[in-house]
Protein backbone atom coordinates (compact mmCIF):
# COMPACT_ATOMS: atom_id res chain seq x y z
CA UNK A 1 0.00 0.00 0.00
CA UNK A 2 1.36 3.38 -0.99
CA UNK A 3 0.88 6.67 0.83
CA UNK A 4 -1.14 9.09 -1.30
CA UNK A 5 -0.22 12.77 -1.06
CA UNK A 6 -3.81 13.52 0.00
CA UNK A 7 -3.31 12.07 3.51
CA UNK A 8 0.27 13.19 4.25
CA UNK A 9 -0.97 16.14 6.33
CA UNK A 10 -3.24 13.88 8.42
CA UNK A 11 -0.20 11.79 9.35
CA UNK A 12 1.57 14.87 10.75
CA UNK A 13 -1.01 15.00 13.55
CA UNK A 14 0.27 12.93 16.50
CA UNK A 15 -1.82 9.84 17.31
CA UNK A 16 -1.25 10.43 21.02
CA UNK A 17 0.30 12.85 23.48
CA UNK A 18 3.21 14.89 22.11
CA UNK A 19 5.91 15.28 24.74
CA UNK A 20 8.22 18.12 23.63
CA UNK A 21 11.83 17.01 23.11
CA UNK A 22 13.11 18.97 26.13
CA UNK A 23 10.59 17.18 28.38
CA UNK A 24 11.13 13.68 26.96
CA UNK A 25 13.10 12.38 29.94
CA UNK A 26 12.66 9.13 31.88
CA UNK A 27 10.57 10.66 34.68
CA UNK A 28 8.08 12.33 32.31
CA UNK A 29 7.81 9.30 30.04
CA UNK A 30 7.13 6.99 33.02
CA UNK A 31 4.07 9.11 33.94
CA UNK A 32 2.39 7.85 30.75
CA UNK A 33 3.23 4.16 31.23
CA UNK A 34 0.64 2.15 33.15
CA UNK A 35 1.88 -0.79 35.24
CA UNK A 36 2.88 -3.81 33.09
CA UNK A 37 2.28 -2.03 29.79
CA UNK A 38 3.51 -3.58 26.54
CA UNK A 39 5.89 -0.91 25.24
CA UNK A 40 6.33 -0.56 21.48
CA UNK A 41 8.79 1.84 19.87
CA UNK A 42 8.89 2.81 16.20
CA UNK A 43 12.07 4.60 15.18
CA UNK A 44 15.76 4.31 15.98
CA UNK A 45 16.12 7.34 18.24
CA UNK A 46 12.98 6.55 20.26
CA UNK A 47 14.07 2.92 20.70
CA UNK A 48 17.58 3.95 21.71
CA UNK A 49 16.25 6.52 24.20
CA UNK A 50 14.05 3.92 25.93
CA UNK A 51 16.90 1.38 26.09
CA UNK A 52 19.20 4.07 27.54
CA UNK A 53 16.55 4.73 30.22
CA UNK A 54 16.58 1.00 31.08
CA UNK A 55 13.03 0.59 29.78
CA UNK A 56 13.41 -2.16 27.15
CA UNK A 57 10.55 -2.00 24.62
CA UNK A 58 8.71 -5.30 24.08
CA UNK A 59 8.61 -4.55 20.34
CA UNK A 60 11.11 -2.29 18.57
CA UNK A 61 10.82 -1.32 14.92
CA UNK A 62 13.92 0.34 13.49
CA UNK A 63 15.51 1.00 10.11
CA UNK A 64 19.08 1.97 11.06
CA UNK A 65 18.47 5.60 10.09
CA UNK A 66 17.54 8.88 11.72
CA UNK A 67 16.22 11.66 9.49
CA UNK A 68 17.44 9.57 6.53
CA UNK A 69 21.03 9.40 7.87
CA UNK A 70 22.55 5.96 8.54
CA UNK A 71 23.16 5.10 12.20
CA UNK A 72 24.21 2.04 14.15
CA UNK A 73 21.35 0.56 16.21
CA UNK A 74 21.86 -0.09 19.93
CA UNK A 75 22.84 -3.73 20.45
CA UNK A 76 20.39 -5.89 22.36
CA UNK A 77 21.64 -9.36 23.24
CA UNK A 78 18.37 -11.06 24.22
CA UNK A 79 16.05 -9.73 21.49
CA UNK A 80 14.63 -11.88 18.72
CA UNK A 81 15.37 -10.11 15.44
CA UNK A 82 13.13 -10.22 12.40
CA UNK A 83 13.82 -8.53 9.06
CA UNK A 84 11.40 -7.00 6.57
CA UNK A 85 11.50 -4.95 3.40
CA UNK A 86 9.31 -1.86 3.56
CA UNK A 87 9.97 0.91 1.01
CA UNK A 88 9.57 4.59 1.94
CA UNK A 89 5.97 5.89 1.92
CA UNK A 90 4.60 2.33 1.83
CA UNK A 91 3.29 -0.41 4.07
CA UNK A 92 3.86 -3.89 2.65
CA UNK A 93 1.66 -6.88 3.43
CA UNK A 94 4.84 -8.64 4.63
CA UNK A 95 5.36 -5.84 7.17
CA UNK A 96 1.82 -6.24 8.50
CA UNK A 97 2.21 -10.04 8.73
CA UNK A 98 5.53 -9.78 10.61
CA UNK A 99 4.12 -7.15 13.00
CA UNK A 100 1.13 -9.42 13.76
CA UNK A 101 3.48 -12.41 14.26
CA UNK A 102 5.77 -10.40 16.59
CA UNK A 103 2.92 -9.93 19.08
CA UNK A 104 2.77 -13.70 19.63
CA UNK A 105 6.53 -13.98 20.29
CA UNK A 106 8.41 -13.72 23.57
CA UNK A 107 9.60 -10.11 24.04
CA UNK A 108 11.78 -8.30 23.35
CA UNK A 109 11.37 -8.51 19.58
CA UNK A 110 13.20 -6.19 17.20
CA UNK A 111 12.05 -5.74 13.61
CA UNK A 112 14.84 -4.45 11.36
CA UNK A 113 13.36 -2.67 8.36
CA UNK A 114 15.15 -2.50 5.05
CA UNK A 115 13.62 0.74 3.82
CA UNK A 116 11.58 2.98 6.12
CA UNK A 117 9.65 2.25 9.30
CA UNK A 118 7.70 5.50 9.85
CA UNK A 119 4.29 4.38 8.53
CA UNK A 120 4.44 1.07 10.41
CA UNK A 121 3.00 2.95 13.39
CA UNK A 122 -0.41 2.43 11.72
CA UNK A 123 -0.49 -1.40 11.64
CA UNK A 124 1.18 -1.46 15.07
CA UNK A 125 -1.68 0.63 16.50
CA UNK A 126 -4.25 -1.66 14.86
CA UNK A 127 -2.80 -5.02 15.98
CA UNK A 128 -1.06 -4.19 19.30
CA UNK A 129 -2.22 -6.01 22.46
CA UNK A 130 -4.72 -4.28 24.76
CA UNK A 131 -2.24 -2.92 27.33
CA UNK A 132 0.09 -1.38 24.74
CA UNK A 133 1.78 2.00 24.64
CA UNK A 134 3.24 2.98 21.27
CA UNK A 135 6.01 5.58 21.12
CA UNK A 136 7.50 7.26 18.08
CA UNK A 137 9.31 10.47 17.26
CA UNK A 138 7.60 13.52 15.79
CA UNK A 139 10.42 15.09 13.70
CA UNK A 140 11.84 18.27 15.26
CA UNK A 141 9.09 18.30 17.91
CA UNK A 142 9.36 15.48 20.40
CA UNK A 143 8.06 12.08 21.43
CA UNK A 144 4.54 10.85 20.73
CA UNK A 145 3.12 8.49 23.38
CA UNK A 146 -0.03 6.65 22.30
CA UNK A 147 -2.13 4.44 24.58
CA UNK A 148 -3.86 1.83 22.43
CA UNK A 149 -7.63 2.23 22.64
CA UNK A 150 -10.51 1.33 20.32
CA UNK A 151 -10.54 4.96 19.16
CA UNK A 152 -6.82 4.83 18.23
CA UNK A 153 -7.26 1.45 16.47
CA UNK A 154 -10.17 2.87 14.44
CA UNK A 155 -8.28 6.05 13.52
CA UNK A 156 -5.21 4.04 12.41
CA UNK A 157 -7.46 1.70 10.39
CA UNK A 158 -9.18 4.66 8.68
CA UNK A 159 -5.77 6.08 7.69
CA UNK A 160 -4.60 2.65 6.48
CA UNK A 161 -7.82 2.30 4.43
CA UNK A 162 -7.00 5.58 2.64
CA UNK A 163 -3.72 4.16 1.37
CA UNK A 164 -3.72 2.78 -2.17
Amino acid sequence: MKLPDSIRDQLKTPLGILLPEIKANKENIKKFLPENSFIITVGDRTTEKMIDFGMIPSLQIIDGKEKRKKREPTKLSNATELQIDNPAAEITSQSIDVIKKSFSMKPPVRILVNGEEDLLVLPVCIYAPENSIVMYGQPNEGLVITKITTEIRNKAQRLLDLME
